[in-house]
């Protein structure tokens, strides 16, 4: 396993996060996906352990608060000592019918955060995100209060998940002008089919040092080895019934048609693959990712071990690469004489052929 910190932190992290979506009775948003019994996560957070993983994700709002008890109850069998772990957990999703059983307000965090350390059996949590955006609370109230939180020493660091560009930005800003905690990572659907964040988010995570958890790094299965051009509805994949997120398939078809003979070639499926894609980004600290059974979780460890050819990931980067779209395809334009005397028009040509 490899380690790296928890964004602009001196927290160490596995490369790969072990995400507890899948623990579960089968019921509530997830019910698709949560089938895995406290027998079951004993087992797959063991095989985590043993593999070098020291990171797990989790939220209020997985099968109902069960993902984050089954979570805690399974490091609890294992004798797993706390400081020997990072617990990532999320609030902001509706946990209930009442008006303020959902959102980023100072109350529901509150009362959030109580119940999470309550489920975990834990004293703190390492890592706390807000799950969604909320349309309503101001980012200021919201940031306060996650600031309470990390002084009271519950939580000690800070995330957002599935947030825009501009509004993490906003965060920030109100975090240095007010002297409050400040995000360290954003957690954010990325996939070699699906790399729409690269157009604003990962400039701006790169430019102010905000670490990159990866959510559904298979695109919801598409990439697991069981799709293809000539097989796209698998009766033993939810994705089938269970369309998230959403893709390009025609785009997606394509990236698989070439993945499909380097991972021949490797000898590995295209689900390690797609991993290892990931974690060559320099952007990307953590990859999370999900297992039902235990073949499932080692097939995605040995991604760690991956080594792309230069070829390889040239061919893979071309056929994933994200269509040109303004103003990304006028900036290099403007810019490209900006250090020295260059044909404009040439250049620009050029930048056009690889798209």
């Amino acid at each position: 396993m490899e380690y790296t910190t928890l964004g602009n932190t001196g927290l160490l992290v596995s490369r790969l996060c072990f995400g507890t979506m899948t623990f579960g009775d089968s019921r509530g948003l997830f019910k698709a996906i949560s089938t895995v019994d406290q027998a079951g996560a004993d087992e797959l957070v063991k095989a985590s352990i043993d593999g070098g993983i020291n990171f797990f994700d989790t939220a209020d709002n997985y099968t109902e608060g069960e993902s984050e008890k089954i979570l805690g109850r399974s490091l609890k069998n294992l004798n797993i000592a706390r400081k020997d772990v990072v617990i990532a957990t999320k609030v902001y999703s509706r946990v209930g019918p009442g008006r303020n059983d959902i959102g980023a307000s100072r109350g529901h965090i509150m009362d959030g955060v109580e119940a999470s350390l309550r489920r975990l059996q834990t004293d703190y949590i390492d890592l706390y995100q807000i799950h969604g955006n909320d349309s309503v609370t101001p980012v200021g109230e919201t940031l306060r209060a996650l600031d309470t939180l990390v002084q009271q020493g519950k939580v000690r660091y800070i995330g957002c998940s599935n947030w825009q560009a501009w509004k993490i930005s906003k965060a920030l800003g109100i975090s240095e002008y007010k002297n409050l905690a400040r995000f360290d990572t954003l957690q954010a659907y990325y996939s070699i089919a699906g790399r729409d964040l690269e157009r604003e988010i990962v400039p701006l995570l790169e430019a102010e040092k905000i670490g990159l958890l990866v959510w559904s790094p298979l695109a919801g299965g598409l990439l697991s080895g069981k799709f293809s051009r000539t097989q796209q509805q698998p009766t033993d994949s939810r994705r089938t019934d269970y369309d998230f997120p959403i893709v390009d398939k025609e785009r997606t078809w394509n990236i698989l048609d070439v993945m499909a003979p380097i991972a021949k070639a490797h000898g590995c499926s295209p689900a390690r693959v797609s991993l290892a894609w990931l974690m060559a980004r320099p952007v990307v600290t953590s990859v999370i990712i999900g297992a039902k059974r235990l073949d499932q979780l080692q097939d995605n460890l040995a991604a760690v071990e991956f080594t792309f050819t230069e070829d390889e990931l040239r061919q893979l980067d071309e056929v994933s690469r994200l269509p040109p779209e303004y103003p990304g395809w006028v900036l290099p334009f403007q810019g490209a004489d900006r250090l020295q005397l260059v044909d404009r028009w040439e250049s620009f040509h050029e930048s056009r052929k690889s798209h």
